[in-house]
């Protein structure tokens, strides 16, 4: 894909993005200043932010798929998953009680996160491929929280804010891939003990290895690869369900324990 933007207006942009994640503080999508960044630009935007995290010291300690269910992709207005990393700070102890000052309009999705043992590179890698890739599977939970007003984006502008990456909290349990039909993994999520989201695993872009296969493939256009050792959060089985300070959420899952955290 093609790029419309120097490196210093990625550099500035990055800035800006990465400012507002620290400061918790909304910004405009920046595509209505640059109306012609590409995908390609906005991969870039992330990617300075990557290395703007990592000269302070900071590790990477995982990758994350965004937009991989049909339904967020119509309730988003997108038309294809996105993807992200996870800083270390993003990582949050089962039971955790979430500094709400630290975040915008933070949301939260069940999601099932996969540890790979063998590198993964290239396009078109199977289901069956990944599978036989996956050390661990666990349960996880990814709190999003776009920078941009609203929550309002298009997917150039999400991919630019690193898909709305912002905390993430995981499970204790963990299963082999090949201990569960993962397509038909129920999850339950309750807000303040009432239940407000069911899923399935099969919500993910119908499986949710196959959201590993394309965060390779999209990977490959910058000829980077999935690590063996990476943690990876495939992307929501429910929808997104906004948080406010005192809120409690437990989420369910079958055969994987629960998952618990608080926003104080």
């Amino acid at each position: 894909m093609s790029r419309t933007l120097n490196q210093a207006t990625i550099e500035k942009l990055a800035e800006h993005l990465e400012n507002a994640e620290l400061q918790a503080y909304e910004v405009t999508k920046i595509t209505d200043d640059y109306p012609n960044m590409t995908f390609t630009d906005a991969t870039d935007v992330q990617w300075e932010i990557r290395r703007r995290k990592m000269s302070r010291g900071h590790k990477i300690v995982g990758m994350k798929m965004g937009l991989t269910s049909w339904a967020k992709m119509k309730q988003m207005g997108v038309e294809m998953p996105c993807y992200g990393f996870l800083a270390d700070y993003f990582s949050l102890p089962d039971g955790a009680q979430v500094p709400f000052d630290e975040l915008i309009h933070p949301k939260v999705e069940a999601e099932i996160a996969f540890v790979t043992n063998k590198e993964l590179s290239g396009k078109n890698l199977t289901v069956e491929e990944v599978l036989a890739a996956t050390e661990l599977v666990v349960p996880a939970v990814e709190i999003i929280d776009s920078r941009y007003k609203d929550f309002k984006f298009d997917l150039t502008s999400v991919q630019a804010d690193n898909s709305s990456s912002t905390r993430f909290v995981v499970g204790s349990h963990a299963a082999k891939p090949e201990d569960f039909d993962w397509s038909t993994l129920g999850v339950v999520m309750q807000k303040n003990g009432e239940i407000i989201e069911l899923g399935a695993g099969a919500a993910v872009l119908d499986h949710p290895a196959a959201s590993v296969a394309m965060l390779a493939t999209m990977l490959a256009e910058r000829d980077e690869v999935i690590p063996a050792g990476t943690f990876i959060m495939t992307g929501g089985i429910t929808a997104a369900v906004l948080v406010e300070r005192g809120d409690s959420i437990v989420v369910r899952y079958q055969g994987l324990g629960t998952v618990t955290m608080k926003f104080v």
